[in-house]
């Protein structure tokens, strides 16, 4: 029996560069050789569809671009430090907010959660042109360094602006900043893209100055044919703008598999259906149930709305029927022509009161004869007095009452700022995402999925946490998100970071949440857990994947962090879900976690041979009061046993049990 129980850190995950490698020997045993990879012996497997590695390629393309792309595959050597005092509901929240640069809490989150977010929604920094960037990733180069490997400096650092005028140094100056923010962003999407489910959405908020250039990086990451739409928000108007007013931003949507959604459509509600409905009803009560009377009052009831209300856009549904248990319902009849010459769709339909055939376009019906029998005797053709008038389709409301989305809409950015600074306080946060328009987005592209889960990476004030506990208000859903938020400094009373206003922004939108609830409703989750990105708890854990001597530390964990905060970091590296279930049960001087029982961990310290055998003996009881189908993995800290001895037999009794993993940290 061995004392060497597998270290955690030795796990690779999706994505970083080991498991890549992995997965390349597997498909192509023949190009992996000692650990490396034969690229010729790839090109010769992959044919005439690998490209020399001299080969133009068409793409977007930047100084910076490779070293970029490798920091989406290095491992992650930080975790994630609890904060319950933070948060809300603590115990019971599924929701999750994390102070810290979201590149490398992406990695962190990477092995837990890939294949799981339903969607993806970020509003990242525009690029303002500024000389100052807040995510100055490692092995990212400065705007100086972009420059020199672009060429626009020349050999003593000095910049150079050819033999043009000052706009075209200008002009060098801006591409550098350009090649800064994609450098930023291109690392954070392609470790987003793992996260993605595979019917997954994600949708990239942006303005003018970079749209371009994102468009082509998301082609990139997510592939063209990917792409679903580029939607414009109009947000109102500035009538001081020089030539034309920049009051437009848009929003990138692409999705993770275009196949994986072949049988979706995404639809939303008809504005003010309902009520339109209702107003339907009144009429047909009103007129004493008289067709003609209540069509009269309908169309009065349209004619009274306003010009701008939404509820226009289905003003064609002004006619009401009142037959076949259809009391007051509203349609519009629809046209019943064949949109093509079709000599098989022409016959003759009779009138119902002249019995002759009713006037037929010249292309013939739209129908075969045999469904137009079927909608004849349902009453879904409406016939005019005579048969000169040519007959429509009873197309109702209550049956169409969805509709397909435009990638153009109006809202008012200065609402979202009015309802953040009365909930906040004024100038709080300046220029929030409307959490309106958010729901609206999420909802559609989940299609109301009631189980939805949202990542926001770049979250701001949080709007799109208070957008998913709006939606789950609304209809009783049990939507969850992850925001990330990094710990950039901010001059407000009461707020250290942006971070800070980001937490409380969610507690007090998910106190008004709860306050409008009504008595009888089911409780929605208002609540936040808090994390910090920080070090890894291990003081010996340095990034490379040389084994560490932790049985020759005499302490491996770093001063002031707590088993709690080790819990953590164990979860992280093993890919378990950070809302996982969890029990405790104090043991022979320190926590034995159980995470839904399918995994166990103890890092106490000081264990003897009579402690170890005492929490083996609780550890193979807890586990068999509630027996599971799962392989059950066990997690001990190694500098925590006393002599190999203590180690030897808390390993015998596990084994014995039946515990087939044992890891240690």
């Amino acid at each position: 029996m061995t004392l060497d129980f597998e270290p955690i850190d030795d796990v690779t995950g999706p994505g970083e560069v080991e498991s890549n490698l992995d997965l390349l020997a597997r498909l192509f045993p023949d190009v992996v050789v000692d650990g490396t990879v034969d690229i010729d012996a790839l090109r010769d497997l992959l044919g005439d569809d690998a490209a020399p590695s001299s080969a133009e390629a068409f793409g977007l393309r930047w100084p910076g671009m490779a070293a970029a792309r490798r920091l989406s595959t290095l491992p992650a050597t930080g975790t994630l430090l609890p904060k319950p005092e933070e948060s809300v509901d603590w115990d019971t929240t599924c929701n999750i907010v994390v102070e810290g640069d979201n590149l490398e809490v992406l990695r962190l989150l990477r092995r837990g959660y890939t294949n799981k977010v339903d969607v993806i929604y970020i509003d990242p920094p525009y690029n303002t042109g500024s000389d100052e960037f807040v995510y100055a990733d490692k092995r990212i180069t400065s705007r100086a360094e972009h420059e020199t490997a672009a060429g626009h400096r020349d050999d003593d650092g000095v910049l150079q602006s050819g033999e043009g005028s000052d706009r075209a140094q200008d002009r060098k100056a801006g591409a550098s900043r350009h090649t800064a923010w994609l450098s930023m962003m291109y690392p954070r999407l392609l470790v987003a893209h793992h996260l993605l489910k595979e019917t997954g959405v994600v949708i990239v908020a942006i303005d003018d100055a970079e749209h371009a250039r994102l468009k082509l990086l998301m082609d990139r990451v997510f592939g063209a044919e990917n792409f679903i739409a580029s939607v414009t928000w109009q947000g109102g108007r500035k009538n001081d703008a020089h030539f034309l007013s920049p009051s437009t931003d848009y929003m990138l949507i692409y999705v993770k598999d275009i196949g994986a959604l072949a049988d979706i459509r995404w639809r939303e509600p008809k504005p003010g259906v309902d009520s339109i409905l209702a107003a339907g009803r009144k009429a047909w009560a009103d007129s004493g149930e008289d067709e003609t009377v209540a069509t009269k009052l309908m169309r009065k009831w349209w004619a009274s709305l306003t010009t701008d209300d939404p509820r226009r856009a289905s003003e064609h549904y002004s006619q009401i029927d009142g037959h076949d248990g259809r009391p007051g319902a509203v349609y519009f009849g629809d046209n019943l022509r064949s949109p093509n010459p079709r000599p098989n769709l022409c016959y003759d339909v009779l009138h119902p009161v002249t019995g002759k055939p009713a006037n037929m376009h010249p292309n013939g019906w739209a129908y075969e004869q045999s469904r137009m029998a079927q909608l004849l005797a349902e009453g879904r053709i409406k016939f005019g007095s005579d048969e000169t008038t040519r007959p429509t389709y009873k197309r109702y409301l209550d049956e169409t009452s969805t509709q397909s989305v435009l990638p153009v809409f109006y809202t008012d950015r200065r609402a979202a700022s009015k309802r953040l600074d009365a909930l906040l306080g004024k100038g709080v946060f300046t220029f929030p995402k409307d959490e309106t328009v958010i729901a609206r987005w999420i909802d559609l592209v989940t299609q109301s999925n009631p189980e939805a889960l949202v990542l926001d990476f770049f979250a701001g004030s949080g709007t799109t946490g208070h957008a998913v506990m709006d939606l789950n208000a609304a209809d009783g859903g049990n939507r969850r998100y992850i925001l990330v938020q990094l710990d950039e400094a901010v001059d407000k009373d009461g707020y250290a970071t942006i971070a800070d206003i980001t937490r409380e922004r969610l507690r007090r939108a998910g106190k008004q949440v709860t306050d409008k609830q009504a008595p009888d409703t089911s409780t929605i989750d208002t609540g936040f857990r808090s994390y910090h990105l920080a070090s890894s708890n291990v003081r010996a854990w340095d990034g490379t994947p040389d084994q560490l001597d932790l049985l020759g530390a005499v302490d491996n964990l770093v001063a002031g962090r707590t088993t709690d905060d080790l819990l953590v970091e164990m979860m992280l590296r093993l890919g378990v879900d950070l809302t996982t279930p969890l029990e405790t049960r104090e043991v022979a001087g320190s926590t034995l976690y159980n995470l839904a029982g399918t995994l166990f961990a103890y890092f106490g310290t000081d264990i003897t041979v009579e402690r170890a055998n005492e929490v083996a003996k609780v550890l193979v009881a807890w586990r068999d009061e509630d027996p599971g189908d799962a392989d059950t993995t066990v997690v001990v800290r190694d500098t925590g046993f006393v002599d190999s001895a203590a180690k030897l037999n808390f390993a015998a009794a596990v084994e014995q049990a039946g515990f087939t993993t044992v890891r240690s940290i």
